[in-house]
């Protein structure tokens, strides 16, 4: 088993703890700065020129740093519920934590914070943020997916009107406007519509080297990366997408994937079984995707985070803003809504060869049960596990190591 880890997620990681020291020193000295969730249009954000942290980003640094509980005892002290979305949650609760128990010396307070209506959690939890003093908030609207032509995946790059529907696109473009405007009467900046253009561009191009790189890790045998190491590489540019350091960061992935591949690099070189981690990263524990490699022979090739990077960012069109809206709009339903969400994981497991499937299913996952279901008529068999990712109290209490052995030992044969 190698142990040598990714350098290009080595290097995601310190370009991202050196951009965020200085966005923060930036925000300290008057600057305005956002806190946007991940479904929220961040291209409007880098066009105007506003520096955006990641809710969900910014909590899985807090987690990894074993601050989630305190940033949760904090919520609970107040009288807020610390059980239920926590991985939206914990942002909040460590706002006011002292000094020493905030990750990289903590995000000073924005001046705006930004997300979709995904449910009367979220949107509470972002109308708090709006109650604080000079923190406003800016909500936009959450519907419905239609009925869908299967294989979206194939269609959604371009053929978006289909997928999603023309009433769906239409809301979202005219709440975007409004964004636009909103920013626009409290920063004094102007939304360059060329330079959106070319940030959509970019971020194309990015997913276009994430799919190559997903399509290299899905035919290799044995599988060349851990990971725990392709969630910080992925989605470190992911939350830079639109820049050209992060088109560049997604080719040095892909050429670093490649060179391994060539020279016959295995994670784990006795690798009998394949695994699937169905599920949002779990953040305070990353080791834990590697211990079953001894033992079982068991590796796990594949993670959302590469995935959708592949598959569901892909817009292009004339008018940037409405293929803007196209990328979000249906964003939710992509991972977690069926019939699109059961049959793109279904379609992912088969074509990385898994014998195995970890799902690990949060309170605010709707469909889980359905993606649970398609794997299994396919034969696949599935290990659910509910637990909040950004939560150790939450995932110590799922007891997933010991579970995982179990499954492994009870449901996924080594293969010969």
């Amino acid at each position: 088993m190698s142990e040598n880890r990714l350098e290009t997620a080595a290097a995601a990681t310190r370009y991202q703890k050196e951009w965020f020291a200085e966005t923060a020193q930036r925000a300290r000295d008057g600057q305005p700065i956002a806190l946007v969730n991940a479904d929220a249009p961040h291209e409007v954000l880098r066009a105007m020129g506003i520096p955006y942290v990641v809710n969900q980003w910014w909590a899985s640094i807090i987690s990894a740093k074993r601050l989630g509980p305190a940033s949760l005892e904090h919520l609970a002290a107040l009288g807020l519920p610390d059980f239920s979305q926590q991985y939206d949650a914990i942002p909040l609760g460590a706002q006011d934590l002292p000094g020493d128990q905030r990750a990289w010396g903590g995000l000073p307070d924005p001046d705006f914070v930004i997300a979709e209506r995904s449910g009367d959690v979220t949107q509470k939890i972002f109308e708090l943020w709006g109650q604080r003093e000079g923190t406003e908030a800016f909500l936009l609207s959450r519907t419905g997916a239609d009925p869908v032509p299967s294989n979206w995946w194939e269609k959604v790059s371009h053929d978006w009107e289909e997928v999603f529907g023309a009433d769906r696109l239409d809301l979202l473009q005219a709440e975007i406007e409004d964004l636009v405007t909103w920013l626009s009467e409290r920063t004094g900046r102007t939304l360059d519509r060329d330079r959106l253009a070319q940030i959509m561009d970019l971020g194309n191009q990015q997913v276009e080297w994430n799919r190559r790189t997903r399509d290299l890790i899905a035919t290799a045998r044995p599988t060349p990366v851990l990971v725990n190491d392709t969630m910080p590489a992925v989605m470190v540019p992911q939350w830079h997408r639109g820049t050209q350091w992060a088109v560049d960061a997604a080719r040095a992935l892909h050429d670093e994937v490649a060179r391994r591949i060539e020279e016959q690099v295995a994670v784990c070189a006795d690798e009998k079984r394949r695994l699937m981690w169905v599920g949002r990263g779990l953040w305070s524990d990353l080791d834990m995707y590697r211990r079953f490699h001894e033992e079982f022979g068991a590796v796990f090739v594949w993670s959302m985070y590469l995935a959708i990077a592949a598959d569901g960012y892909p817009r292009y069109g004339d008018d940037p803003v409405r293929a803007l809206a196209a990328r979000f709009v249906g964003f939710t339903d992509q991972l977690y809504v069926p019939p699109l969400s059961a049959e793109w994981y279904v379609k992912e497991a088969l074509a990385h060869g898994v014998d195995g499937v970890v799902h690990l299913v949060a309170d605010d996952t709707p469909g889980a049960g359905f993606i649970s279901e398609a794997l299994e008529a396919e034969g696949i068999p599935v290990l659910e596990i509910r637990a909040n990712n950004a939560d150790s109290r939450s995932s110590g209490n799922a007891r997933i190591p010991e579970r995982i052995e179990e499954f492994l030992r009870e449901r996924v044969p080594a293969r010969a």
